[in-house]
């Protein structure tokens, strides 16, 4: 099993320029964001669960993954999930499912157009092109740096 070290270093290798890594910054966030959002949104039967049911999962699914990866890494990326899992809900009960979904697919959209402009600014395909599991490192890369900015020095 690769390390999240060696997962980092790959999805570093492939965001060098400046540009793109502002770009990444701006945009993974919102699509994670919006990734709740959307999973938040699908029906669950009310009677057993409620409304955020399969963004929960999913979050927690992504939280092993990180784990048996990097427990500090886990836990960071936990609290980013509980705060945004919070501003979900709020969001749901505000607008209303349909109103959130809708707002949640906008934000997907403009964020990953954002994340193409990137990657032609790097002159490289993104890194989930060739490895899907990219798909959960780009938020652990942007963890790891503001981590790193906080004075923690291991990824472990």
């Amino acid at each position: 099993m690769r390390t999240m070290q060696d997962w980092l270093d790959s999805y570093s290798s492939d965001h060098q320029n400046p540009t793109n890594q502002v770009f990444h910054w701006l945009c993974v966030p919102p699509i994670v964001w919006s990734v709740i959002a959307l999973l938040w949104t699908i029906p669950v039967p009310t009677a057993f669960l409620r409304p955020g049911a399969w963004a929960v999962l999913a979050m927690v699914l992504a939280f092993y993954w990180y784990w048996r990866r990097s427990h500090r890494l886990a836990f960071a990326l936990l609290l980013a999930f509980a705060v945004l899992g919070l501003l979900t809900n709020f969001l749901y009960y505000q607008l209303g499912g349909a109103s959130l979904r809708y707002l949640a697919i906008g934000v997907f959209v403009v964020a990953w157009i954002g994340q193409f402009i990137g990657h032609q600014f790097e002159g490289r395909r993104p890194s989930f092109l060739t490895d899907l599991s990219y798909l959960l490192i780009g938020p652990a890369w942007l963890m790891a740096k503001l981590l790193r900015r906080l004075g923690f020095k291991q990824t472990t």
